[in-house]
This record gives structure tokens, sequence and C-alpha cells, in this order.
């Protein structure tokens, strides 16, 4: 179970864990849904500005322990300069994505949390109150769920283990919220659904983000220095 300990007195048990998958950006490999309008290159830093704003936003959630759950194995040391004080880093495991988001979730449900949830790391203005009631809704619910606006979800949290969850998915399509609700049917699980929300993959989604972000650029200010140096509208 992870701790924080307050002004060095007593222990605290924090009972919920934050995980947010990550991937180390290289040119030609990261976004390239976003190119054109970005040069590979800079599609590469702009996920690298999207990261770091989804660590910020993370730390602003002081009721969980927060992991970055990073692939390649071989990118530790990248991540390591990045990552806030007391974030845990563990390596992504598995065949797929399906597998990967099971064996992160079973991993800290296994050290001792009673509610894990995971995040992805490309939609760093998602309001904070959707992240605390990921966590608050499982007082009630089985599985807390955040639709994408593209048919996939943006963040999943659950109390206990159930890998059926991540078989059969048709991962990146328009499936997966409904596949996943299917298998909640099936299970008999309680599901909250929180507000829809986007990540960043196409141009439609970066016009939105310019969008937000020109209203409140200190929602992921890094990410908003990095359009206005891009001059992307």
């Amino acid at each position: 179970m992870g701790t924080r300990h307050n002004s060095g007195a007593d222990e605290a048990v924090v009972e919920n864990a934050l995980i947010v998958v990550v991937k180390e950006p290289v040119p030609g490999f990261t976004k390239t849904r976003l190119c054109p309008p970005l040069a590979h290159h800079a599609a590469a830093e702009l996920y690298r500005c999207l990261m770091l704003d989804t660590f910020s936003l993370m730390t602003r959630l002081d009721v969980a322990d927060h992991t970055v759950a990073y692939t390649p194995p071989s990118a530790r040391s990248y991540f390591e300069t990045l990552v806030p004080n007391g974030f845990r880093l563990v390596p992504q495991s598995g065949a797929n994505l399906g597998a990967r988001l099971d064996n992160a979730l079973a991993h800290h449900l296994g050290l001792g949390y009673r509610r894990a949830v995971i995040m992805n790391s490309d939609g760093p203005t998602l309001p904070l109150a959707y992240l605390e009631g990921a966590f608050s809704r499982l007082g009630t619910a089985d599985i807390t769920l955040g639709p994408g606006h593209d048919g996939g979800y943006y963040l999943i949290g659950m109390k206990r283990r159930y890998p059926d969850l991540f078989h059969g998915i048709a991962w990146s399509t328009e499936q997966v919220i409904p596949q996943t609700l299917a298998i909640c049917r099936r299970l008999g699980l309680a599901v909250h659904q929180l507000p829809e929300w986007y990540d960043v993959d196409v141009a439609a989604d970066l016009a939105r983000l310019y969008r937000d972000l020109a209203r409140d650029p200190a929602s992921a200010p890094r990410t908003w220095s990095f359009l206005q140096r891009q001059g992307v509208v």
C-alpha cells in the first residue's frame, strides 16, 4: 500500500492509485496522425508537452498516489528526468494495449490500493472534477469509465481486477466503449460513466485544444507555449 506522510507526523494511508500510461516520444513514431499539420519532430515534442501537463494535472489530485506506466522499458532514464517528485515509475508489460492496462491495474490493486484508475496522457485539459469523480463514484459503482469523443475511453477505474474487460476489444476504434459496456453488463458490473472528453490524435483535436487553451492557457501551459511557437490554429 502506498503511504503519504503529513508534516513528518503519523503516516496517512493512501487508498487510491492514479496511473497514467505514457510512451517515449520518438519522431516518426509518435502522434503520426498529426503529421500534417505538424512535422514529425514537432508531433513528438507536442506529445512531450501533453505528458508534462498531464503530470501537472495529476499532482492536483491529492487523494491518490501517482504512477507513470511507461514504454519501452528502456526509457526509464528518460522518464526519470520528467516525472514530478513522488511519482512511481513502472514499465508497462503485455503484448497489447488491453494486457498493458490490465497488468498495470492488477499490479496496483495487488499492492493494496482499494481503488485504481488508469488514464491517458494526451488530454491534459481534462477537468480535475472528472478525475475526482473517477474515484469518488467507485463508492457505489464497480467501474468508472471516462468515454472519449472517438469511441474509446480516457480513463477506467475499478476496485477489483476484471481481466475480461480488456479481452476481445477492438482497440483504437469506435467500438471500445460499446464493447466494454457489453462486457460489464455480462459480468453484472455497475458502471458510472463520467462526462465525455477528448484526447489529441488528429488535426481537428489539435484545433479544439488550441481553442480551449486560448480561453484557459493555465490548464496546460507547456502545451499552450508549444502551440504558440508552432503557430498552430
